[in-house]
């Protein structure tokens, strides 16, 4: 691909025949804000918040989706520009519920960061919501209508990246929605509930229902995910020392913004009153918490007098997919140097 050179805001910038002015501006550290644009899927345009000027255009063109051409002078930050972008999204919020201080993406919001940005402290349209009922049918996702902007993220998301097709736009002007097919409540339609719609979503139109009403989190703490041994990193929600829910961490590597259904909606085991905390060792047919130490020197006597007695393949070990490859790897190696035996299996069915 050639490289050609364009001027954005007097600066030359040299960069690849064919990309939008907004990958070109990105590579230049220029900002241009987005609500519709997502990297990793197809640019669409919807929002029109990311308008720049164009020498010799007759009116604004979508950064997201307009090539750079050699020699073209952009502007993204004039006058106009400016009054462009403010317009449209006051045009959002008109129709948006002005209940930022009890929404759950509350200070975790892109419209509300873009007003902010902006300067928009009071819409000059008058407010009026939509009236959609909420969709809570969904064991993890609450959908909210009256909340969403139409940018088209999440049904992106969902088809391009998950192949799932279960979203899609339906009805026109006012009455405009994201819903399933047939306008099925979620939870009857063929959603996996990966999540990877609540995590493309830019307002409160699609939240965790384990955190609905909770709050803001106190802290997110980057961790790996739990559930196998591929290694996808993503953020605890940490309120009052508790693990309240998980969001996408966009720095991972791995996995980006993407996880499974148990990753990001299953981690509540954390907390969970069954679970194991301490060692167990079964005397006198009970089971009775024991140190670490009590119970490895309980292991490695057993597996010892099991080896003497009868050889070490009488000894089997079945390995857990909730392990990391180094880990699978020493139990393997445990298994054939020391144990002396070829018997070790693995499941991956997490």
């Amino acid at each position: 691909m050639g490289m050609i050179n364009v001027i954005i805001n007097g600066q030359t910038v040299h960069t690849r025949k064919g990309v939008t002015i907004l990958e070109a501006s990105r590579e230049a550290g220029i900002h241009i804000p987005t609500l519709c644009h997502l990297a990793d899927i197809t640019p669409e345009g919807a929002c029109r918040v990311c308008v720049v000027e164009v020498e010799g255009m007759p009116r604004l063109a979508a950064a997201c989706t307009y090539p750079v051409m050699e020699g073209m002078v952009v502007r993204t930050n004039s006058a106009i520009v400016r009054s462009a972008r403010k317009s449209v999204v006051e045009l959002i919020l008109a129709n948006h519920p002005q209940e930022c201080q009890t929404c759950q993406r509350n200070l975790d919001c892109e419209l509300q960061s873009l007003a902010s940005k902006l300067g928009i402290q009071e819409v000059p349209f008058e407010n009026k919501p939509s009236q959609f009922s909420i969709d809570d049918s969904n064991p993890f996702i609450i959908r909210d209508n009256n909340k969403c902007i139409l940018c088209g993220r999440c049904v992106r998301v969902c088809e391009e990246i998950q192949c799932c097709n279960v979203l899609g736009m339906t009805e026109r002007g006012s009455h405009s929605k994201v819903t399933t097919a047939f306008d099925e409540p979620a939870v009857n339609s063929s959603c996996v509930f990966c999540g990877a719609c609540v995590s493309a979503c830019p307002v409160g139109a699609l939240t965790e229902k384990a955190m609905h009403d909770i709050g803001s989190p106190d802290k997110k703490v980057k961790t790996t995910c739990p559930f196998c041994g591929v290694g996808c990193n993503f953020d605890l929600n940490v309120k009052d020392d508790k693990v309240i829910g998980v969001t996408s961490n966009l720095t991972s590597a791995v996995n980006g913004r993407l996880t499974c259904v148990k990753g990001r909606f299953g981690v509540d085991y954390v907390h969970s009153p069954d679970r194991l905390t301490t060692p167990l060792i079964k005397k006198n047919g009970e089971f009775v918490e024991a140190s670490w130490d009590e119970a490895l020197d309980l292991v490695a006597s057993k597996l010892s007098d099991i080896k003497d007695t009868y050889g070490g393949d009488a000894v089997a070990s079945l390995s857990s997919a909730r392990c990391v490859n180094e880990e699978n790897y020493l139990m393997q190696k445990f298994m054939r140097a020391v144990i002396g035996t070829n018997n070790i299996d693995h499941c991956a069915r997490t």
